[in-house]
């Protein structure tokens, strides 16, 4: 059945594909310059799998914040314990969530503590230009946080004025409210602030959460300043441990200061930034006895970083270095730092329609050996419209602070712990017109000294331990299909995405996070318009988990525009499927919102 299902979906893109050779359409997807890349280039002549997301295709979606965005990529796991993003681990290809980096506009938000707190302070939709999402080793671009890949979130550019405030309300008394302000000055540069507060009940005992987020940016002459600031108190049953009565509590709060700038001379760019990030996690076993087990955990990230792109008869030289100091002050894992120095050098070479793109990384580890990352990007344009690329590189990850020191009545981290090591290979095809796009890759990812939570004995402690050996293989495709009917845009996606994970020479009866991955899942999405003041949109997604769990979600979106406002209609998993994204925490049934949105002007 399922076979049939994929054969479908190629089946479907090849009778695009042959449609669309005929439209000679012209392209624009292809001009949207890649940030996330040492060597700035344009998306088509990229010779890894990246999947460019706009803030159109936001906008359109079912998604009302980024962790539902990402949801609905192939190759994408995100796993939530809770509603709208509160508290969410990312997973690529098949990776852990310690593996993978999140960049806002370029700055790394990756925390040594422990990789939950990775999205913790994710950008609210209406503050997103696009976001980049490139799937395999990224190290050799962003250092060794990136062992699966890397999403990088780009913000809008202030170009013109704005003031818009909104106002929602759902189930389980879900309420959010946001505001937010836009003023582009008139000799260039601007102003702008975004401010959102949600509440709910929640949907189960002790799943109620209050968050708060305020997101601020200026651009004055050559310098661009940014602030974000993130704060969430929720209720955590059950998202650490199985006991029905300690009611666990926690509560995040994370800011980030960075001011950054860009010098261009006749064939040189530079790019320096510096930026701070602090992370705040008070988590409490039991709620309404906090004495009885509290950990408090602050860390504090400095960094600077210059990246350089030159210019030349020989193509494009990308070299940078990158500082950080981290800080770390826990009564549980104890006061710890770290430092890191990452040099960065790649050139890409460009034959004909052949483009070859060696590059590494070295990175100094104040607490763990140096390490090298090598890699080597390889394409071939075979029309305007069709490209070929090929990429291998070497990937690595020092274990968090939790991994190595964290201790609780049900676990236990491992101060011997040795770094994870992989590496990887993908070989792809990508189609791109105006109207359609579509990529296949196949990946193949070799892993050494993973690390998970392992017991031996239901009754033991989660222990952290390096598995041998893992073997982590796979096949993915995406579709984006544009048309037109009655003068209307249409859009219509369609992705696939399988992984094998061969774990070798494990000898443990159970692991936390290794056993739950995704094994086969399919995304789908339908955005139409037939009237004038009125679109919709359906999503829906199959996922099969390696533990046997298989689920289908359909979400729903309904928006009537009048002059300057906007109502729309949102309900989630329409059908109440029973499903758990993540450990003992199920996730909601069917459930609604509905949004008034005003644009002053």
């Amino acid at each position: 059945m399922l076979q049939r299902k994929v054969g479908a979906i190629l089946l479907f893109c090849l009778l695009c594909s042959v449609f669309t050779n005929a439209q000679k359409d012209t392209v624009n997807l292809k001009e949207v310059i890649v940030t996330s890349n040492r060597i700035s280039i344009p998306y088509f002549k990229t010779s890894r799998t990246i999947n460019l997301i706009t803030a159109k295709e936001i906008k359109n979606s079912t998604a009302t914040n980024v962790v539902e965005v990402l949801q609905q990529v192939a190759g994408i796991d995100v796993r939530q314990r809770g509603v709208d993003g509160t508290q969410a681990d990312l997973y690529i290809r098949g990776g852990s969530f310690d593996q993978t980096l999140i960049l806002i506009d370029g700055i790394k938000m990756d925390d040594a503590q422990t990789g939950h707190h990775t999205m913790n302070a994710m950008v609210a939709l209406d503050n997103i230009e696009r976001i980049e999402v490139i799937k395999g080793p990224a190290a050799r671009v962003f250092g060794q946080n990136a062992f699966a890949g890397a999403i990088n979130i780009v913000t809008k550019k202030i170009q013109s004025n704005a003031l818009t405030a909104s106002l929602g309300y759902g189930s389980y008394n879900n309420l959010k409210a946001s505001v937010g302000y836009r003023k582009a000055f008139t000799n260039g540069g601007g102003f702008q602030i975004h401010a959102q507060k949600q509440k709910s009940d929640g949907y189960r005992t002790n799943s109620d959460f209050d968050n708060t987020s305020v997101f601020l940016k200026s651009q004055v002459k050559n310098y661009n300043f940014l602030v974000s600031l993130s704060e969430r108190k929720f209720g955590a049953e059950n998202f650490y441990t199985s006991n029905p009565d300690w009611k666990e509590y926690e509560e995040t709060q994370t800011s980030l200061f960075a001011v950054s700038s860009v010098y261009r001379a006749k064939n040189l760019i530079i790019k320096p930034r510096i930026y701070w990030r602090r992370n705040q996690d008070i988590f409490l076993l039991k709620r309404y006895e906090p004495s009885f087990f509290r950990n408090l955990h602050i860390t504090n990230k400095i960094a600077a970083e210059t990246n350089f792109e030159l210019t030349s008869d020989l193509g494009k030289t990308g070299f940078g270095i990158d500082l950080n100091k981290v800080f770390l002050s826990s009564n549980n894992l104890g006061d710890r730092d770290r430092f890191m120095l990452t040099s960065f050098l790649e050139h890409r070479f460009e034959i004909g329609d052949l483009d070859v793109t060696p590059g590494l990384a070295f990175t100094y580890f104040s607490d763990f050996d140096a390490q090298i990352f090598p890699g080597l990007d390889v394409g071939y344009g075979v029309t305007d419209h069709i490209k070929l690329y090929g990429n291998i590189g070497y990937t690595y990850r020092i274990p968090t602070f939790t991994d190595l020191y964290y201790s609780d009545p049900g676990t236990e981290g491992n101060s011997e712990l040795k770094p994870e090591s992989a590496l990887s290979e993908e070989i792809g095809f990508k189609f791109t017109t105006e109207k359609f796009q579509v990529n296949v890759a196949v990946f193949n990812r070799t892993s050494d000294d993973l690390i998970d939570y392992t017991k031996e004995v239901e009754a033991d402690k989660w222990k952290a331990q390096n598995f041998s050996k893992v073997n982590t293989k796979g096949f993915e495709t995406s579709v984006n299909y544009n048309f037109e009917v009655s003068n209307y845009n249409q859009n219509i996606k369609l992705g696939y995405n399988f992984i094998d994970d061969d774990i070798k020479d494990v000898n443990v009866a159970f692991t936390r996070y290794g056993l739950n991955s995704l094994k086969h899942q399919f995304t789908s999405s339908l955005h139409t318009q037939f009237l004038s003041f009125l679109d919709q949109s359906i999503s829906f997604r199959f996922v099969e988990r390696t533990n046997g769990q298989t689920y289908n979600l359909v979400d729903f979106k309904l928006r009537a525009k009048f002059n300057k406002f906007e109502i729309s209609a949102k309900a989630n998993n329409i059908f109440n499927t029973e499903y758990i994204e993540q450990g003992l925490v199920p996730m909601p049934k069917g459930n609604f919102m509905f949004g008034l949105t005003y644009n002053l002007y």
